[in-house]
């Protein structure tokens, strides 16, 4: 039997987000330009938006570690922000810009016209497009003036092929049926399917059973009645 107090520890993702274990799928060219932004030199304005669980959440944490070294970093939500004063050289992550109070918005329109003098990189996410986003219309209208990414979703078959990978690299020897499963009864994004993989992995192990496809059931079953899918 699996232990049920172990198995919510098991499930998380065990590697932080980075850009080079991000799987780009259709997203190799907003990957690249996410590159390009992390270096003291880019001054470049982005915005990404998707739904949730496309990946958005990766890319900025991602972003953000990557050009730590390199620049100044101030990543803030947008519900966190109160007024904006970013350093020089600065890259600048606003997530959840729709959550913006407005007199943040204020001080985000300020930092949009201060960007050039400042040196500022920015990058902004949010859940639609800017068109669509409830906020005052000169901070939207900057927004718009940005490069605008939509994240898309990676297929089934992408996520499929991920999974694959994800088990050769870790040596599992499992049932062909165990990454179909999954992605017909797992959460949708791809850090989750990879964490249930991994829990999978780590119980197989402990347990000294096959990574099967039972198994995956009896793992899922533990976790849907701890943590609801």
């Amino acid at each position: 039997m699996i232990p049920r107090q172990q198995l919510l520890l098991d499930l998380k993702p065990e590697q932080p987000p980075t850009l080079d274990n991000f799987v780009a799928g259709s997203n190799a060219e907003l990957v690249a330009r996410l590159r390009n932004l992390t270096g003291p030199a880019s001054f470049e304005a982005i915005t990404l938006w998707g739904a949730q669980g496309c990946g958005k959440s990766h890319l900025l944490a991602a972003v953000a570690a990557a050009a730590d070294s390199r620049r100044p970093v101030l990543f803030l939500r947008g519900e966190e922000v109160v007024d904006l004063t970013p350093p020089t050289s600065c890259l600048l992550i606003i997530d959840d810009v729709e959550g913006l109070a407005p007199e943040a918005q204020i001080a985000l329109f300020r930092c949009f016209n201060a960007a050039r003098f400042l040196g500022l990189a920015m990058l902004i996410a949010s859940s639609a497009p800017p068109l669509r986003l409830d906020l005052r219309e000169d901070l939207r209208t900057r927004i718009g003036q940005t490069l605008i990414y939509e994240v898309q979703a990676l297929t089934d078959e992408e996520k499929g092929a991920a999974l694959q990978r994800h088990a050769i690299a870790r040596g599992m020897l499992m049932d062909a049926g165990v990454v179909q499963y999954l992605l017909r009864h797992g959460r949708r994004d791809l850090p989750s399917l990879m964490a249930m993989l991994d829990g999978l992995d780590r119980v197989s192990l402990e347990q000294k059973r096959s990574p099967t496809l039972p198994l995956l059931k009896e793992l899922m079953q533990t976790n849907l009645d701890l943590d609801p899918l």
